[in-house]
């Protein structure tokens, strides 16, 4: 079986939304790296460079061989028993994808100094320390990115089409982040991690809606006879519109009820949740509204200020 064949959703679908995924968190990883690199740099410390990679190298590693394990051993076994293991480790990715993205938003304004303190303490204690240091920092997101994409592949295909996409994602990620480092662009990374924060939630929506219908295959929730609309007489599954929705947010024309309901809820308690986290307080003198259209400075690039970057 050619794993790069896929039914359902088009092969541009999968790669246009796993592709903004891997912008998405590549980038956000990408901040992390950054911040330790210019701290060391500054700090005269270059010779603790290596062990930062050797960390990252090991995060990296340890994204695809979770992503690889997980994804494609669920071909090895029967469908029934593949569709139980694909629910919950929807179920998981959504649960901590969704913690991630709320994190996110209230920790991106420290997260830089946290990086900073840590990595000083890492310095004292020697090479290794930095690596642990370097792998926990990248290897979070990673596993994240990992879970993440588990879940989203195997709502749309079979394939490995999302995993391609999510590599070029990243190595889209990983030039903005260069240019970013030589000061050749600017980014407003408030406006970028609440933007694409949204997507996310989207998408873990459409993660969490194939996931109930997966146990619900498999027996472990009831309802799957039970439909809340049908309009598959009216919608074109095969039309552009149809496979972009069903390979970016897992958009079916016939859900269960217990699948709508759980999509409903999640947007609406994830969203308000998030909505809330990324409010920023306007500073003395400068009206709400002003700081609502993006004018807050210490928004602009709350993960590399410090940096100098």
């Amino acid at each position: 079986m050619n794993v790069f064949l896929a039914d359902g959703p088009s092969v541009g679908s999968q790669m246009f939304g796993s592709g903004l995924i891997g912008v998405r968190e590549g980038l956000e990883t990408g901040i992390v790296v950054m911040v330790l690199i210019a701290f060391l740099i500054k700090s005269g410390r270059r010779d603790a460079l290596r062990w930062v990679w050797a960390g990252v190298a090991i995060a990296v590693a340890m994204t695809l061989g979770a992503f690889l394990i997980i994804h494609l051993g669920t071909s090895t076994i029967s469908n029934l028993t593949a569709e139980l293991i694909a629910g919950l480790a929807s179920m998981v990715a959504v649960v901590i994808v969704t913690t991630m993205i709320l994190w996110m938003s209230k920790a991106s304004v420290h997260i830089s100094s946290d990086l900073k303190s840590g990595l000083t303490d890492a310095l004292v204690r020697g090479g290794p320390a930095v690596m642990g240091l370097a792998f926990l920092a990248v290897g979070r997101e990673g596993f994240e990115t990992a879970l993440l994409m588990v879940g989203y592949a195997e709502s749309v295909s079979g394939g490995l089409w999302p995993l391609a996409g999510l590599v070029l994602g990243v190595l889209v990620a990983i030039v903005l982040t260069v240019l970013i480092y030589r000061g050749a662009i600017t980014l407003n990374f408030h406006k970028f991690f609440f933007w694409t924060g949204l997507f996310l939630i989207l998408v873990a929506a459409g993660i969490l809606s194939y996931g109930v219908r997966a146990l619900q295959t498999y027996g472990w929730l009831p309802g799957i006879g039970s439909t809340a609309f049908d309009f598959s007489d009216h919608y074109d599954q095969s039309s552009w519109y149809g496979t972009l929705l069903a390979g970016i947010f897992n958009f079916r024309p016939d859900p269960t009820v217990l699948q709508l309901i759980a999509w409903a809820v999640y947007l609406v308690v994830v969203l308000a949740l998030f909505v809330r986290a990324n409010r920023r307080p306007a500073p003395k003198g400068l009206p709400a509204a002003d700081t609502a259209a993006g004018a807050d400075p210490a928004s602009k690039a709350p993960a590399t200020s410090d940096a100098g970057i």
